[in-house]
């Protein structure tokens, strides 16, 4: 299947559309219920199904300095969205005239466009100016525009909602595999590679230092077994230290992967690092030696981790 056309609403090809709308941080497998849903109602009717998305987190504009750290940043949400099976993603500046619209001027600005037949959203869905409208105020906004709504129950696993917010939570924890079950893939960040201090190099074990982006969800402090991607599409076994490098008395928070079976100059280049499992805390060594030895067990349990994981 060919990656849906991605345009700001503005410029989106008229005509008629089964629409799901919403932030669809991390686009999780509750959001993927949604397009699925969507998808459905397209082929039934006959139509495109399309997503409407927003720039930026809502909360960014409504309480500046109050929005979560985000699970994908707004390039990988769009990329992550055109694959998910819909023909169109469009995107609504979420500005400070968007945020203050009663919820008819919000339809208006922001389904009507698109010309839906159907909007799929979640049972929990707000929107307006102080979250004034909820589904049962769609249903009559769609009643009066000829389209009709589906608000669809809240994935849940294992007794806990998915949500962007639960999966904020897991990978602020270091609970990388609980945040991939709930994904469903893992969590990744991603930045060009820069240079740092070149000690894993002295060590024997040379890293790529990656820039990231700070809007984005880090994982907890600690050594994790991963995969790196590389630019040329490679995908390269890792293991992924978030830390301070308390041995060597660093403040700066830092994001370095050794790779397993690669040794390359990747200075400039971009990577995206996939987080498998995490191995344990960081923590502070006495020695360099001592460090070393830690460093040998964590290749090799990073190694024995992602071979399990690749058999299961």
């Amino acid at each position: 299947m060919s990656p849906a056309t991605v345009s700001p609403i503005e410029e989106a090809v008229p005509g008629e559309s089964v629409v799901c709308i919403g932030f669809f941080d991390g686009v999780h497998r509750g959001h993927r219920e949604l397009i699925d849903c969507a998808r459905r109602h397209g082929e039934r009717l006959g139509l495109r199904p399309a997503v409407v998305t927003f720039d930026r987190h809502p909360l960014e504009i409504i309480r500046p300095g109050s929005q979560p750290p985000l699970l994908q940043p707004h390039a990988a949400r769009l990329d992550t969205l055109a694959d998910s099976g819909v023909d169109l993603v469009a995107t609504v500046a979420f500005d400070d005239e968007l945020r203050h619209l009663p919820p008819e001027a919000f339809v208006e600005r922001t389904l009507a466009p698109l010309t839906p037949r159907q909007a799929v959203v979640g049972q929990d869905f707000c929107f307006g100016h102080k979250a004034a409208g909820d589904v049962a105020t769609l249903r009559d906004l769609g009643e009066v525009r000829g389209f009709g709504v589906e608000a669809v129950t809240l994935l849940e696993l294992d007794g806990v909602v998915v949500s962007s917010t639960e999966i904020r939570r897991r990978v602020a924890v270091g609970d990388v595999e609980g945040a991939a079950e709930m994904l469903g893939r893992p969590h990744a960040l991603e930045g060009p590679v820069v240079r740092g201090d070149e000690r894993g190099h002295e060590l024997g074990f040379p890293t790529c230092n990656l820039d990231v982006d700070p809007r984005v969800a880090v994982p907890a402090l600690g050594i994790y077994a991963g995969v790196a991607h590389l630019p040329d599409q490679r995908a390269v076994d890792a293991a992924i230290s978030v830390g301070l490098n308390p041995t060597f008395d660093g403040h700066q928070q830092r994001v370095e992967a050794h790779l397993l079976d690669a040794d390359e100059d990747l200075y400039g280049a971009r990577v995206s690092l996939d987080f498998w499992a995490r191995l344990r805390s960081e923590a502070r060594f006495d020695s360099v030696e001592a460090l070393v030895a830690q460093m040998r067990d964590d290749v090799a349990r990073a190694r024995r981790v992602l071979g399990r994981a690749r058999s299961a």
